[in-house]
């Protein structure tokens, strides 16, 4: 697949990843959190390495799958073998049984695979409430994707008091997954703390506050990330953007912004990076607690539009780390899905006045004008999209302003992210 690229810039267009725009073998569009076609009912599923949807086929093992292949399809598409565990035997629930383990999924090699033609098993959490269309290399011995096992704790989906938790918990999965296949792609380490990584890893906690119970705190702590799952609840998340004067609130901005603190820990503290994030963002140093507690008393300082990409990021260096952290992967993402689907704005009329090179952390690097063409087109692209937005009585797609000190934050990240420190 090919996709238009930067044009009107003598520099080559940063690399993309790999496109949100997919295709199922009868040729009908099919969309990232899609498990089946709609149109054919072939069964697809999401191979995180490659970033691809592929329409799948039985694979030379009993419960195993491999991308379609015209010359050995099936005359009809084949049914999908997934059955749903018991709701109490879903792993990570705070209420689960001691039996209620993830067991790796047991494949029979009864027959010789065509060479090449990588052969998947599907995620456990396929057919639970979190709707999981992942593949997993049939060698691997998880039984969960790279996605799912980073799971530590998931809400109690038996609980008849809270019958909704289900549906909280697969909407929060759903945009953890779009999170991970970036990080992914952008050969960020993933790794499982529980199961992979135990030093370094990464897992979440999805709870829910207890009614009348200790309010369950979003945030990260060394590595867990937890994410109080009625964040899932539209209702709710609007009357909590509204309260805090938020300009935006979603599910995967939560999520990009946490895991912004665990990069933090892996690829900035200890690291040559660490000067540069100094004069960037700031002394870490500083007491946190204390400087939420001002943030909250004082609120932001009347010149943080001119330094910040949000109010809450000018609370401490951290913070502001972890908000350009989440923009940066809202403009890889995003970007990365307008090519795919052929949206361009070199030819459109729009008024602009482009960011230089002289705006960015180091304007001197080799690959600088990639990196000023991509974030030229990021706000060409947005202004395009508000406009949009606006013309159907919607908020605005992007309701930041980036200032130049916010520009030269994001190149940094940039760096750090492509260095393959």
């Amino acid at each position: 697949m090919s996709f238009p690229t930067f044009s009107n810039t003598a520099d080559q267009a940063l690399p993309l990843l790999a496109g949100r725009n997919y295709r199922c073998q009868c040729g009908q569009p099919v969309f990232f959190r899609n498990s089946k076609c709609l149109a054919c009912g072939t069964p697809l599923g999401y191979d995180p390495e490659r970033g691809m949807l592929l329409p799948l086929m039985p694979g030379p093992w009993e419960g195993s799958w491999r991308e379609w292949q015209a010359q050995a399809a099936p005359v009809a598409p084949p049914p999908d073998d997934a059955h749903p565990p018991l709701l109490q035997d879903i792993p990570g629930q705070e209420s689960a049984r001691p039996e209620a383990v993830a067991a790796g999924q047991s494949i029979a090699r009864t027959a010789s695979g065509e060479a090449g033609a990588p052969a998947y098993k599907r995620c456990l959490n396929l057919s639970t409430p979190a709707s999981c269309n992942w593949l997993i290399a049939v060698e691997d011995p998880h039984n969960m994707c790279r996605a799912c096992r980073l799971n530590r704790t998931i809400p109690d989906l038996t609980d008849p008091a809270l019958p909704d938790n289900g549906y909280l918990w697969g909407q929060v999965e759903l945009a953890k997954r779009r999170l991970v296949s970036s990080l992914i792609l952008l050969k960020l380490p993933v790794a499982s703390r529980m199961s992979e990584d135990p030093a370094r890893g990464l897992m979440f906690d999805f709870l829910r506050s207890p009614m009348n119970g200790p309010h369950i705190v979003t945030g990260h702590d060394t590595g867990l990330i937890t994410l109080n799952i009625d964040e899932a609840d539209d209702a709710q998340r609007e009357a909590v953007r509204k309260a805090l004067r938020e300009p935006y609130r979603t599910l995967l901005g939560h999520l990009r912004h946490e895991v912004g603190h665990y990069y933090w820990g892996r690829l900035i503290a200890g690291t040559h990076w660490h000067e540069g994030f100094c004069r960037l963002f700031g002394d870490e140093s500083l007491d946190y607690l204390a400087s939420l507690q001002r943030n909250y008393d004082e609120g932001p300082p009347a010149d943080w539009p001119l330094h910040f990409v949000s109010a809450y990021a000018s609370t401490h260096p951290w913070e502001d780390w972890a908000e350009c952290w989440a923009h940066y992967l809202h403009m890889r993402d995003a970007i990365d899905t307008a090519l795919s689907f052929g949206l361009s704005v070199d030819r459109f009329d729009l008024e602009f006045t482009p960011f230089t090179l002289d705006a960015l952390y180091q304007p001197e690097h080799p690959e600088a004008g990639q990196f000023l063409a991509f974030l030229n087109h990021w706000t060409r692209l947005t202004t395009m999209l508000n406009e949009m937005s606006r013309s159907m009585g919607q908020p605005d797609f992007y309701p930041f302003v980036l200032p130049r000190d916010v520009v030269g934050k994001l190149h940094f990240i940039h760096l750090v992210v492509t260095s393959g420190s």
